[in-house]
């Protein structure tokens, strides 16, 4: 039987922008209720991370391209191994103080800086951190300690035994007022692509650290909720990242079935005087969780069955495919990992000047050479690179379809749209100003018909990783990126006849950084 997918069409649809939604519609910030970006736990224990954690010096480029499912030569996670991937994904790396407060910046990426993706450690067997459930808290470098004890058991239930074997599983979870605060009804799309952010730091510091990693998105929502503890209307769990393989598979030291888990009812500080609550948020949520573990294992039995790679050629008559450069090895910069993350930032403005073919190849290759999760073979790719090319020496400008099978451009037509691309990202000037614009699309009616209304977050979380590397690529090579919205159908218009049927998912603008704006 078909999943039912009307909710998530409903959402998708109820939530797109247009030229006419968003004049019609006016949102004002209301500053004073500008909610808590920390989730602060009354009366818990603390428990420091190191704060100088071994520097792995490994370059960027090959970090964010390492596959992490081959066989590592750390088969456990340390502390300090740890504390850098929570570093590096997740934590307050600096800070800017203005007349009216301070803004915390961290080391993924974020829409608006609202940070509304929290972080669970349930450690298993990490050499320096007793068993136990805690939350990261991003600001002080340390671990809130929420239970103690092994509960790989209730997680390994929880996820129909994917996470068996694991020495750390982290769980990722969004406060959703956070982001609706100013994105309203639209936050359940940003939930996913800041966690994806997130995550493509994850990954590459596990790479660089020797840890192995898998993205999990096949779980019981409600037990991995009752697990960290947290209130399932305001709270959403999104995805957990499987590190290590301290434990033999299959082999735990908890009790032989799940125990049931009691509430723990700790005090956290208040986000703001007044939330608002979205039904929309809550009813997409609700219709994409997982009930049972029989229902998690045929969820990712058919998230398995997803097409192998294969030539996309265009449909469009007359298409011209660009070939890239082979050589490209003198791109491979040697910059680490840990300094382009700590150098990272949303590019503000570009300057109008042109980037490298080599560049571009760089940037599309290192981040669509997939990611182990259980949700998509390696090997695979739920979105569709589409691109407008502005300002790329030895291609012209015009409009693109990357061929992943070929590693190619094919041309589905010529000419300046930088103009189009701006309009397209939502008027933003980033949108046409950069080298390159790229699109992500999905056909979703496939999507959603093979993976149900919970496919609708796959191929969010799957762009925010795909967008997260492009952003860490591209500041490897010296380059600026940030990420944009966009007006969903204007897109598939645009790239229609190729694009025809498919949904844009996210967009990331990519070029020379300009000048930093005064204010």
């Amino acid at each position: 039987m078909a999943p039912n997918t009307d909710t998530a069409w409903t959402y998708h649809d109820l939530t797109k922008h247009s030229y006419e939604s968003i004049r019609s519609d006016r949102h004002f910030l209301d500053w004073p209720n500008f909610p808590n970006p920390f989730k602060v736990y009354e009366g818990v224990e603390s428990v420091p991370l190191p704060r100088e954690t071994p520097k792995t010096g490994v370059p960027a480029l090959r970090a964010i391209s390492s596959d992490t499912t081959r066989p590592q030569s750390r088969t456990e996670v340390d502390l300090g191994a740890l504390a850098s991937i929570l570093y590096y994904s997740a934590a307050v790396t600096r800070q800017k103080n203005y007349p009216g407060g301070t803004i915390y910046f961290r080391a993924a990426a974020c829409a608006g800086a609202l940070y509304p993706v929290e972080v669970y450690v349930i450690s298993i067997d990490v050499r320096g951190l007793p068993a136990g459930v805690y939350h990261f808290n991003p600001l002080d470098q340390a671990l809130d300690r929420l239970r103690e004890g092994d509960f790989s058991r209730e997680l390994s239930n929880a996820c129909a035994d994917s996470t068996d074997g694991a020495s750390v599983v982290l769980a990722f979870s969004a406060i959703t007022w956070r982001s609706a605060w100013k994105y309203r009804d639209r936050s359940y799309r940003y939930h996913f692509w800041d966690n994806g952010t997130v995550l493509a730091n994850a990954l590459a510091v596990a790479a660089a650290n020797r840890v192995s990693a898998e993205v999990i998105m096949g779980f019981v929502d409600a037990e991995v909720g009752r697990l960290i503890d947290i209130d399932l209307r305001r709270e959403l769990p999104l995805s957990l990242l499987s590190l290590g393989s301290g434990c033999a598979k299959g082999e735990t030291t908890s009790p032989e079935s799940p125990r049931n888990l009691s509430q723990l009812n700790y005090k956290t500080a208040a986000l703001s005087y007044s939330e608002v609550e979205y039904p929309s948020i809550l009813n997409m949520d609700r219709s994409s969780r997982l009930t049972d573990r029989e229902e998690v294992a045929l969820w990712r039995e058919r998230a398995s069955e997803r097409r192998p790679l294969e030539d996309t050629a265009s449909q469009g008559p007359g298409a011209d495919a660009i070939e890239f450069p082979e050589a490209y090895e003198s791109l491979a910069a040697d910059e680490s990992i840990e300094s382009v993350i700590l150098r990272r930032a949303s590019t503000r403005r570009f300057a109008k000047k042109p980037i490298t073919m080599q560049q571009l190849r760089t940037v599309l290759e290192t981040s669509t050479g997939g990611f182990p999760s259980d949700f998509v073979p390696l090997q695979d790719q739920l979105n569709d690179i589409y691109l407008i090319v502005s300002r790329v020496a030895g291609v012209a400008p015009g409009a693109y379809v990357y061929n992943r099978a070929l590693r190619s451009l094919e041309l589905l037509k010529a000419g300046d749209f930088s103009q189009r691309a701006a309009y397209l990202a939502l008027e933003q000037d980033l949108g046409g100003d950069g080298a390159v614009t790229l699109f992500f699309m999905a056909d979703l009616t496939d999507l959603l018909g093979r993976l149900g209304n919970r496919g609708y977050r796959a191929v969010q979380l799957e762009a925010g990783i795909i967008g997260g590397k492009q952003y860490l690529a591209a500041y490897a090579l010296g380059l600026g990126a940030t990420g944009l919205t966009f007006y969903d159908d204007d897109v598939t218009d645009f790239f229609s006849p190729h694009g025809k049927g498919k949904s844009c998912i996210f967009v990331m603008a990519i070029g020379v950084p300009g000048k930093k704006p005064l204010v």
